[in-house]
Protein backbone atom coordinates (compact mmCIF):
# COMPACT_ATOMS: atom_id res chain seq x y z
CA UNK A 1 0.00 0.00 0.00
CA UNK A 2 1.33 3.51 -0.86
CA UNK A 3 2.36 6.14 2.05
CA UNK A 4 -0.13 8.58 2.47
CA UNK A 5 2.71 10.95 3.07
CA UNK A 6 6.36 12.85 1.81
CA UNK A 7 8.15 13.09 4.81
CA UNK A 8 9.08 16.60 4.02
CA UNK A 9 6.25 17.91 3.62
CA UNK A 10 3.69 19.84 6.36
CA UNK A 11 0.82 17.09 6.20
CA UNK A 12 -3.03 17.97 5.83
CA UNK A 13 -5.85 16.43 6.58
CA UNK A 14 -9.27 17.57 5.39
CA UNK A 15 -12.07 15.91 7.46
CA UNK A 16 -15.32 16.30 5.47
CA UNK A 17 -18.62 15.02 6.43
CA UNK A 18 -22.35 14.33 4.63
CA UNK A 19 -23.47 17.20 2.93
CA UNK A 20 -20.18 19.00 2.71
CA UNK A 21 -19.70 22.60 1.00
CA UNK A 22 -17.67 21.70 -2.12
CA UNK A 23 -15.77 25.10 -2.18
CA UNK A 24 -14.45 24.38 1.63
CA UNK A 25 -13.06 21.52 0.28
CA UNK A 26 -11.74 22.63 -2.83
CA UNK A 27 -9.78 25.89 -1.52
CA UNK A 28 -7.54 23.61 1.11
CA UNK A 29 -6.39 21.90 -1.36
CA UNK A 30 -6.27 24.75 -4.45
CA UNK A 31 -4.17 27.10 -1.85
CA UNK A 32 -1.97 24.79 0.11
CA UNK A 33 -1.00 23.31 -3.67
CA UNK A 34 0.63 26.39 -4.73
CA UNK A 35 2.62 26.57 -1.67
CA UNK A 36 5.99 26.01 -2.92
CA UNK A 37 9.77 26.08 -2.37
CA UNK A 38 12.39 27.74 -4.61
CA UNK A 39 12.89 24.34 -6.27
CA UNK A 40 9.13 24.28 -7.18
CA UNK A 41 8.93 21.18 -4.40
CA UNK A 42 5.26 21.01 -2.51
CA UNK A 43 5.67 21.80 1.08
CA UNK A 44 2.29 20.09 2.29
CA UNK A 45 0.42 17.75 1.08
CA UNK A 46 -3.43 17.95 1.21
CA UNK A 47 -5.41 14.31 1.99
CA UNK A 48 -9.55 14.39 1.86
CA UNK A 49 -11.18 11.97 4.72
CA UNK A 50 -14.13 10.98 6.12
CA UNK A 51 -15.69 9.11 8.94
CA UNK A 52 -15.97 6.44 7.26
CA UNK A 53 -14.76 6.52 3.69
CA UNK A 54 -16.56 6.15 0.80
CA UNK A 55 -19.13 8.44 -0.89
CA UNK A 56 -20.17 11.61 0.69
CA UNK A 57 -22.84 13.95 -0.65
CA UNK A 58 -22.07 16.99 -1.42
CA UNK A 59 -24.20 20.24 -1.63
CA UNK A 60 -23.99 20.00 -5.24
CA UNK A 61 -25.23 17.75 -7.91
CA UNK A 62 -22.42 15.37 -7.35
CA UNK A 63 -20.81 12.73 -4.62
CA UNK A 64 -17.53 12.42 -3.38
CA UNK A 65 -15.44 9.00 -3.12
CA UNK A 66 -13.18 9.76 -0.33
CA UNK A 67 -10.83 7.10 0.02
CA UNK A 68 -9.17 7.79 3.23
CA UNK A 69 -10.82 7.00 6.52
CA UNK A 70 -9.47 8.91 10.32
CA UNK A 71 -6.98 7.08 9.97
CA UNK A 72 -5.24 9.76 8.40
CA UNK A 73 -6.02 12.13 10.82
CA UNK A 74 -3.45 10.45 13.19
CA UNK A 75 -0.47 11.25 10.53
CA UNK A 76 -1.64 15.05 10.27
CA UNK A 77 -0.45 18.15 10.94
CA UNK A 78 -3.28 20.79 10.30
CA UNK A 79 -6.83 19.19 10.22
CA UNK A 80 -9.67 20.91 8.67
CA UNK A 81 -13.20 20.57 9.26
CA UNK A 82 -15.25 22.57 6.77
CA UNK A 83 -18.96 23.24 7.05
CA UNK A 84 -21.89 20.33 6.00
CA UNK A 85 -25.46 21.05 5.84
CA UNK A 86 -25.97 18.95 8.46
CA UNK A 87 -24.73 22.13 10.74
CA UNK A 88 -28.29 23.95 10.00
CA UNK A 89 -29.69 20.98 11.78
CA UNK A 90 -31.51 22.54 14.84
CA UNK A 91 -30.83 19.10 16.71
CA UNK A 92 -28.06 19.61 19.84
CA UNK A 93 -26.69 15.87 19.13
CA UNK A 94 -26.41 16.68 15.19
CA UNK A 95 -23.43 18.82 15.91
CA UNK A 96 -21.03 16.16 16.73
CA UNK A 97 -21.91 12.65 15.47
CA UNK A 98 -19.94 9.54 17.62
CA UNK A 99 -18.22 8.95 14.67
CA UNK A 100 -17.14 12.07 13.99
CA UNK A 101 -15.86 12.35 17.81
CA UNK A 102 -13.74 9.39 16.93
CA UNK A 103 -12.20 10.58 14.57
CA UNK A 104 -11.10 13.74 15.97
CA UNK A 105 -9.71 11.94 18.90
CA UNK A 106 -7.35 10.59 16.53
CA UNK A 107 -5.93 13.97 15.94
CA UNK A 108 -2.12 14.35 17.62
CA UNK A 109 -1.97 16.83 20.66
CA UNK A 110 1.08 18.86 18.76
CA UNK A 111 -1.49 19.08 15.34
CA UNK A 112 -3.74 22.31 14.75
CA UNK A 113 -7.16 21.64 14.10
CA UNK A 114 -8.77 24.65 11.64
CA UNK A 115 -12.65 25.02 11.29
CA UNK A 116 -14.09 27.02 8.18
CA UNK A 117 -17.67 28.46 8.31
CA UNK A 118 -19.96 26.12 10.42
CA UNK A 119 -17.42 23.62 11.01
CA UNK A 120 -16.63 25.71 14.11
CA UNK A 121 -19.93 23.47 15.49
CA UNK A 122 -18.09 20.41 15.54
CA UNK A 123 -14.82 21.89 16.76
CA UNK A 124 -16.74 23.61 19.72
CA UNK A 125 -18.56 20.17 19.97
CA UNK A 126 -15.99 18.55 20.79
CA UNK A 127 -15.09 20.92 23.53
CA UNK A 128 -11.64 22.14 21.60
CA UNK A 129 -13.12 26.11 22.02
CA UNK A 130 -14.14 25.61 25.83
CA UNK A 131 -12.60 28.85 27.51
CA UNK A 132 -11.23 30.09 23.49
CA UNK A 133 -11.62 32.81 21.16
CA UNK A 134 -13.44 31.63 17.89
CA UNK A 135 -15.75 32.46 14.93
CA UNK A 136 -18.02 30.97 12.46
CA UNK A 137 -20.58 32.27 9.91
CA UNK A 138 -23.00 35.32 11.19
CA UNK A 139 -26.02 33.74 10.10
CA UNK A 140 -25.19 30.71 12.52
CA UNK A 141 -23.40 32.66 15.63
CA UNK A 142 -27.27 33.52 17.37
CA UNK A 143 -27.56 29.63 17.56
CA UNK A 144 -23.76 29.10 18.23
CA UNK A 145 -24.04 31.17 21.47
CA UNK A 146 -27.03 29.28 22.75
CA UNK A 147 -25.20 26.18 22.32
CA UNK A 148 -21.76 26.82 23.60
CA UNK A 149 -22.32 29.57 26.21
CA UNK A 150 -18.19 28.77 27.64
CA UNK A 151 -17.21 30.06 23.63
CA UNK A 152 -15.99 33.81 23.14
CA UNK A 153 -17.71 34.07 20.26
CA UNK A 154 -16.62 37.22 18.05
CA UNK A 155 -18.71 36.74 15.16
CA UNK A 156 -17.10 39.88 13.37
CA UNK A 157 -13.77 39.19 12.42
CA UNK A 158 -12.87 36.85 9.25
CA UNK A 159 -11.17 34.36 11.49
CA UNK A 160 -9.48 33.85 14.40
CA UNK A 161 -5.93 31.73 15.37
CA UNK A 162 -6.02 30.38 19.10
CA UNK A 163 -2.66 28.82 18.51
CA UNK A 164 -3.45 24.98 17.69
CA UNK A 165 -7.53 25.78 17.21
CA UNK A 166 -8.12 28.11 14.42
CA UNK A 167 -11.65 28.88 13.37
CA UNK A 168 -13.03 31.15 9.59
CA UNK A 169 -16.35 32.54 9.70
CA UNK A 170 -17.75 31.78 6.04
CA UNK A 171 -16.18 29.81 2.83
CA UNK A 172 -14.32 32.73 1.44
CA UNK A 173 -13.02 33.14 5.01
CA UNK A 174 -11.69 29.83 4.54
CA UNK A 175 -9.35 31.40 2.36
CA UNK A 176 -8.29 34.17 4.42
CA UNK A 177 -6.86 31.60 7.06
CA UNK A 178 -5.26 29.10 4.69
CA UNK A 179 -3.37 32.37 3.28
CA UNK A 180 -2.92 33.07 7.44
CA UNK A 181 -1.12 29.89 8.08
CA UNK A 182 1.19 29.70 4.85
CA UNK A 183 2.23 32.99 6.18
CA UNK A 184 2.85 31.74 9.63
CA UNK A 185 4.33 28.79 8.34
CA UNK A 186 6.65 30.24 5.79
CA UNK A 187 6.43 34.07 5.52
CA UNK A 188 4.39 36.82 3.78
CA UNK A 189 6.33 36.64 0.44
CA UNK A 190 5.43 32.67 -0.11
CA UNK A 191 1.54 33.83 1.33
CA UNK A 192 1.59 36.75 -1.14
CA UNK A 193 3.12 34.49 -3.85
CA UNK A 194 0.10 32.21 -3.05
CA UNK A 195 -2.40 34.65 -3.12
CA UNK A 196 -1.41 36.04 -6.56
CA UNK A 197 -1.36 32.86 -8.06
CA UNK A 198 -4.46 31.97 -6.91
CA UNK A 199 -5.91 35.67 -7.64
CA UNK A 200 -7.47 36.50 -4.32
CA UNK A 201 -6.14 39.25 -1.92
CA UNK A 202 -2.83 38.38 0.64
CA UNK A 203 -5.05 40.02 3.09
CA UNK A 204 -8.64 41.35 3.55
CA UNK A 205 -9.00 43.77 5.82
CA UNK A 206 -11.95 44.26 8.55
CA UNK A 207 -14.42 41.42 9.29
CA UNK A 208 -18.07 40.17 8.87
CA UNK A 209 -19.98 43.22 9.76
CA UNK A 210 -18.87 44.50 6.24
CA UNK A 211 -20.66 41.84 4.43
CA UNK A 212 -24.06 41.82 6.73
CA UNK A 213 -27.07 43.73 5.15
CA UNK A 214 -28.02 46.61 7.09
CA UNK A 215 -31.05 48.02 7.82
CA UNK A 216 -30.39 51.41 6.31
CA UNK A 217 -28.27 51.71 3.58
CA UNK A 218 -24.78 53.79 3.62
CA UNK A 219 -24.71 56.49 1.69
CA UNK A 220 -22.64 56.54 -1.98
CA UNK A 221 -20.52 59.31 -0.12
CA UNK A 222 -19.56 56.57 2.40
CA UNK A 223 -16.67 55.28 1.27
CA UNK A 224 -13.13 55.68 2.56
CA UNK A 225 -11.01 53.44 0.16
CA UNK A 226 -9.07 57.02 -1.22
CA UNK A 227 -7.89 57.94 2.07
CA UNK A 228 -6.80 54.25 2.89
CA UNK A 229 -5.43 54.37 -0.58
CA UNK A 230 -3.33 57.52 0.32
CA UNK A 231 -2.14 56.32 3.87
CA UNK A 232 -0.72 53.12 2.38
CA UNK A 233 1.30 55.23 0.29
CA UNK A 234 2.75 57.87 3.41
CA UNK A 235 2.90 54.88 6.10
CA UNK A 236 6.16 56.00 6.99
CA UNK A 237 4.41 59.51 7.73
CA UNK A 238 2.84 60.70 11.12
CA UNK A 239 -0.79 59.53 10.00
CA UNK A 240 -3.75 61.28 11.99
CA UNK A 241 -7.38 61.06 11.79
CA UNK A 242 -7.69 65.19 10.92
CA UNK A 243 -5.54 63.70 8.01
CA UNK A 244 -7.17 60.86 6.93
CA UNK A 245 -10.46 62.47 7.21
CA UNK A 246 -9.31 65.68 5.14
CA UNK A 247 -8.37 63.07 2.13
CA UNK A 248 -12.60 62.05 2.43
CA UNK A 249 -13.77 65.67 2.67
CA UNK A 250 -15.25 64.65 6.01
CA UNK A 251 -15.14 65.55 9.77
CA UNK A 252 -12.91 62.93 12.08
CA UNK A 253 -16.40 61.78 13.68
CA UNK A 254 -17.98 60.88 10.42
CA UNK A 255 -14.74 59.44 8.64
CA UNK A 256 -14.14 57.33 12.12
CA UNK A 257 -18.05 56.02 11.76
CA UNK A 258 -17.94 55.43 8.06
CA UNK A 259 -14.41 53.61 8.22
CA UNK A 260 -15.22 51.17 11.11
CA UNK A 261 -18.88 50.80 9.07
CA UNK A 262 -16.93 49.72 6.54
CA UNK A 263 -13.96 47.87 7.35
CA UNK A 264 -15.08 46.87 10.47
CA UNK A 265 -12.30 48.47 12.73
CA UNK A 266 -10.99 51.27 13.66
CA UNK A 267 -8.66 53.52 11.38
CA UNK A 268 -5.87 53.55 13.80
CA UNK A 269 -6.35 49.70 14.41
CA UNK A 270 -6.29 49.39 10.57
CA UNK A 271 -3.13 51.34 10.24
CA UNK A 272 -1.27 49.70 12.63
CA UNK A 273 -2.60 46.53 10.67
CA UNK A 274 -0.78 47.79 7.52
CA UNK A 275 2.47 48.98 9.16
CA UNK A 276 2.59 45.42 10.71
CA UNK A 277 2.66 44.19 7.03
CA UNK A 278 5.06 46.42 5.68
CA UNK A 279 7.29 45.66 8.71
CA UNK A 280 6.99 41.77 7.62
CA UNK A 281 7.85 43.05 3.52
CA UNK A 282 11.01 44.78 4.58
CA UNK A 283 12.14 41.88 7.28
CA UNK A 284 11.79 39.43 4.54
CA UNK A 285 13.20 41.15 0.96
CA UNK A 286 15.58 43.38 2.76
CA UNK A 287 19.08 43.76 4.75
CA UNK A 288 17.91 47.20 6.18
CA UNK A 289 18.67 47.27 9.90
CA UNK A 290 15.92 47.24 11.88
CA UNK A 291 15.73 50.92 13.30
CA UNK A 292 15.14 51.24 9.55
CA UNK A 293 12.63 49.24 9.00
CA UNK A 294 10.95 50.37 12.49
CA UNK A 295 11.21 54.12 10.49
CA UNK A 296 9.89 52.97 6.90
CA UNK A 297 6.76 51.06 8.36
CA UNK A 298 6.01 53.90 10.48
CA UNK A 299 6.42 52.82 13.82
CA UNK A 300 9.30 55.58 14.35
CA UNK A 301 11.52 53.51 17.11
CA UNK A 302 12.93 49.89 17.44
CA UNK A 303 11.29 49.50 20.31
CA UNK A 304 7.66 50.61 19.44
CA UNK A 305 7.71 48.03 16.39
CA UNK A 306 9.16 45.06 18.49
CA UNK A 307 5.70 45.77 20.56
CA UNK A 308 3.75 45.52 17.88
CA UNK A 309 5.22 42.67 16.58
CA UNK A 310 5.23 40.68 19.46
CA UNK A 311 1.60 41.48 20.03
CA UNK A 312 0.53 39.84 16.50
CA UNK A 313 3.09 38.31 15.58
CA UNK A 314 4.40 36.77 19.27
CA UNK A 315 7.67 37.12 18.05
CA UNK A 316 10.68 40.03 17.46
CA UNK A 317 11.80 41.56 14.49
CA UNK A 318 14.95 39.97 14.42
CA UNK A 319 13.18 36.51 14.99
CA UNK A 320 11.03 37.30 12.59
CA UNK A 321 13.71 38.00 10.24
CA UNK A 322 16.01 35.12 10.97
CA UNK A 323 13.55 32.83 10.17
CA UNK A 324 11.73 34.06 7.22
CA UNK A 325 14.70 36.10 5.38
CA UNK A 326 15.99 33.97 2.54
CA UNK A 327 19.52 35.73 2.23
CA UNK A 328 22.22 36.69 4.26
CA UNK A 329 21.14 37.88 7.28
CA UNK A 330 21.24 41.87 8.68
CA UNK A 331 22.90 42.92 11.55
CA UNK A 332 19.57 43.16 14.41
CA UNK A 333 18.93 46.32 16.99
Amino acid sequence: MTAFHHPRRHRIAVLVRQGVLPMELALVHQLFALATDRDGSPLYEVLTCAAPPGPVRTTADFTLHVEHGPDALAEADTVFVPASDEDYDPAPEAVLTEPMAAALARVPAHARIASICTGAFVLAGAGLLDGKRATTHWNAAARFERLFPSVALDPDVLYVDEGTVLTSAGEASGIDLCLHLIRTDHGAALANDVARRAVVPAHRDGGQAQFIRQAVPEPQRSSTARARAWALEHLDEELTLRALAARESMSVRTFTRRFRDEMGLSPLRWLTRQRVERARQLLEETDLPIDQVAVDAGFGTAASMRQHLRAVLGTSPSAYRNTFHPGPRAAAS
